[in-house]
């Protein structure tokens, strides 16, 4: 509700209000004996529209009791609508329209009645106090609730525009927030399997140098360039996408990248064996990068944590299905990374839950590690 204090629009009422009431019994007061109550009342009826602010219906009843004191009085004729008017307007525009149609109707009511009992003219008494008076009257409670109206409408289309800010900013927040944790989910993945296959590159190029094998050596030197030359690869990839450089961005790695991704395991030593079935061309973009992200991830906690002298990864599209399966023979335990425990499977699980998808881990046939996950392919058909 509108603040209860007196506007500057009451002010001008009350104002208003005084100088028609006074006017009128100055006009028609006759003797210095009836002029003295009637501006007396002319300034009760012009401090009712302040009041009316605060308390409308008690402002609406005090008006009313004012006018059949008046009367009761026989001072000069005032009507109704004059001193009652700014009560109305005020009441009707702080939503107490109801209260001051009755009061107004119980107004024009009683002063009709007692009129024609009285014995006036009954085309006098209907025309002016259902014409003019009741016209006012009328006019004066419609215009309040039109204001009234006019004011809720604009606050509610300040609630509903405030809403709607609000709501971009936080569909902004969401969207960095989706960003962010895409872009720690690519730089994870990247550097994660880079780092791992580089770590293990150095160890086999350190037991060579002791052995003096110069061949393992460059082998070695060969697959940890090659890895750090993918890294960066895929790193300006991320880049790109931060600097808005679309059409520079280099492609994301999909299925096709698989056998590339197990050559290099199989260099490190983890020798790995892909089966595949089913038609892979079908597979959107979106999903078979996810599919790369995810076997890179399994693979590269194998070659963290698992101990595993061999790994298979099978790829099947069957229908609306998709499905991955990473499974080792070695120690069968969750990997939980150094100062982030479970970034990696939490990363693997974010990237298959925004396609819907659904992925189980735990203990494989060969003894080892399994990873098996569902991917839903669009406008596929169980």
């Amino acid at each position: 509700m509108p603040a209860s204090r007196p506007t500057r629009t009451d002010a001008l009422l009350a104002v208003g209000t005084f100088c028609l009431v006074a006017a009128a019994v100055a006009t028609h007061g006759g003797a210095a004996a009836q002029l003295a109550p009637g501006y007396a009342f002319a300034a009760w009826f012009g401090a009712l529209p302040l009041l009316g602010r605060s308390r409308p219906v008690l402002a609406l009843l005090a008006v009313a009791a004012g006018i059949v004191a008046y009367y009761m009085l026989d001072l000069a004729p005032i009507g109704l609508a004059v001193p009652a008017a700014a009560v109305l307007y005020t009441a009707a525009e702080r939503g107490r329209t109801r209260a001051a149609a009755v009061v107004a109707g119980t107004l024009l009511a009683s002063s009709i009645g007692i009129r024609l009992a009285e014995g006036d003219d009954a085309s006098i008494v209907l025309g002016l106090s259902l014409g003019s008076e009741g016209a006012l009257m009328v006019a004066v409670i419609a215009l309040g609730d039109a204001v009234r109206s006019r004011r809720a409408l604009r606050a509610e289309l300040a609630r509903q525009a405030a809403a709607a800010a609000e709501e971009r900013r936080a569909e902004a927040a969401r969207q960095v927030e989706a960003e962010r944790l895409r872009i720690a989910r690519e730089v994870h993945d990247t550097l994660g399997h880079a780092i791992s296959v580089v770590t293990l590159h150095s160890a086999v190029a350190e037991e060579a140098l002791d052995d003096g094998a110069s061949e393992q050596v460059r082998a070695a030197l060969g697959a940890i360039r090659a890895a750090g030359g993918g890294a960066m690869a895929e790193l300006r990839a991320t880049l790109g996408t931060l600097r808005r450089e679309a059409d520079r961005r280099e492609p994301m790695p999909g299925l096709d990248e698989i056998p590339a991704l197990l050559d290099g395991l199989a260099r490190a030593g983890l020798p790995v064996a892909l089966h595949v079935s089913g038609e892979l061309s079908t597979v959107p973009t979106v999903v078979g990068t996810t599919a790369y992200r995810v076997v890179q991830e399994a693979l590269t906690n194998v070659l963290r944590h698992a101990r595993a002298t061999r790994a298979e990864v099978a790829v099947r599209v069957t229908g609306a299905l998709l499905t991955l399966e990473v499974v080792d023979d070695g120690r069968g335990v969750a990997p939980a990374e150094p100062g982030a425990p479970g970034y990696g499977l939490r990363g693997m699980s974010e990237r298959i839950a925004l396609l819907g998808g659904t992925v189980d881990v735990g203990t494989s046939a060969l003894g080892g590690f399994r990873v098996h996950a569902d991917l839903p392919l669009p406008g596929g058909t169980a």
